[in-house]
């Protein structure tokens, strides 16, 4: 998760030649992303430094417990940089592959599609360089050979959010590097890719003709004054508690705008998006929380868009895991067929 705006892709894959077959048996994006539909994440868990580590440990009834409330897929947001040497050959320790394999099986097990990322790589954010990069491969070397096999309802996302100093154009340059690397053992894998400043810089990807197997990915939380109020992390913070969100003609037309220059680049070039991300904390007051998240969804339904609420039951979620029970009044205007269950 990040405290930014909006969406995005990049891949480049020149080097890289399918074969007819891969082009084959390559599953087609769009409905890859309607199968994705109303997703959930699983913040604070497996992307924290060590799983536990901020309050969330993913237990097997969850998923089950995702799956009767009507949503279709799970995001599962991974450090991998915390679980992997830091000098060559970069191994990732077998007992973290082992938990992240019983999480997207179990994910699999409820029928719900599986996305998982590299999520808060600070130091490749921060210090951008050749040992960096170098790592970075490494890693989604042995994640792509170690899930080659799984199905195709198993989406690969290369990396949350760049941003700080890995620019727009050192993680275009990072991509075209990586993404033939993906390829080599995942042919027809369906990759999802955010763009640099923090999931915003649509303007300055660039996508190759070759690789048409891709989901543009989308993340939106503005005003962050309002959706991040009190949050220990955001430079907003309790100075920002009690801001409001109206849904006036002003503040509609801000997300409007942002949700239709999404909807015009995915046209342009004919690729799907999703919403990876968006949410509001638990700070904020239950109705205007409430308003905004709906208008929201609302906006990536009315535009084709899948969407995956940040998140599951941290400082932004909808379900408690002490009472076990969803925030109805949120549930039902995230997923509203849940509103049709029994």
């Amino acid at each position: 998760m990040r405290t930014n705006l909006f969406v995005g892709i990049f891949i480049s894959l020149s080097v890289f030649n399918f074969s007819s077959l891969a082009k084959n048996n390559a599953p087609d994006p769009f409905n890859q992303n309607k199968r994705l539909g109303r997703g959930i994440n699983f913040g604070n868990a497996l992307e924290a430094p060590k799983e536990g580590d901020w309050g969330v440990t993913i237990k097997q009834e969850y998923f089950k417990i995702i799956k009767d409330a009507g949503f279709d897929s799970v995001r599962i947001p991974i450090r991998w940089s915390s679980h992997s040497l830091e000098q060559p050959p970069y191994t990732i320790d077998p007992n973290f592959f082992n938990r992240i394999d019983w999480v997207i099986k179990n994910a699999l097990s409820q029928n719900l599609y599986a996305m998982i990322n590299m999520h808060h790589y600070m130091e490749l954010m921060n210090e951008p360089n050749e040992h960096h990069y170098e790592r970075f491969i490494a890693l989604w070397k042995q994640i792509a050979e170690h899930y080659k096999n799984y199905p195709n309802s198993v989406l690969f996302e290369p990396l949350n959010e760049p941003h700080n100093a890995l620019t727009a154009d050192l993680w275009n340059q990072l991509l075209n590097k990586t993404i033939p690397v993906i390829r080599e053992s995942n042919p027809n894998r369906t990759l999802v890719i955010n763009p640099a400043n923090y999931a915003t810089d649509i303007n300055n990807l660039q996508l190759p003709e070759t690789d048409r197997n891709i989901i543009v990915s989308c993340h939106y939380y503005l005003p962050i004054k309002f959706t991040h109020q009190g949050a220990e992390w955001s430079d907003e913070g309790n100075d920002a508690l009690g801001t409001t969100w109206k849904a006036t003609e002003q503040e509609r037309k801000e997300i409007d705008s942002h949700f239709d220059l999404a909807l015009k680049w995915g046209k342009k070039f004919n690729r799907p998006i999703n919403l990876g991300e968006f949410g509001v904390i638990n700070k904020a007051e239950k109705f205007d929380r409430i308003r905004w998240i709906s208008y929201i969804a609302n906006a990536a339904t009315r535009r084709g868009f899948s969407y995956i609420y940040w998140e599951f039951c941290a400082g932004f979620g909808i379900y408690d895991p002490v009472k076990k029970e969803w925030n109805a009044d949120l549930l039902k205007v995230i997923v509203p067929k849940a509103t049709q269950k029994k």
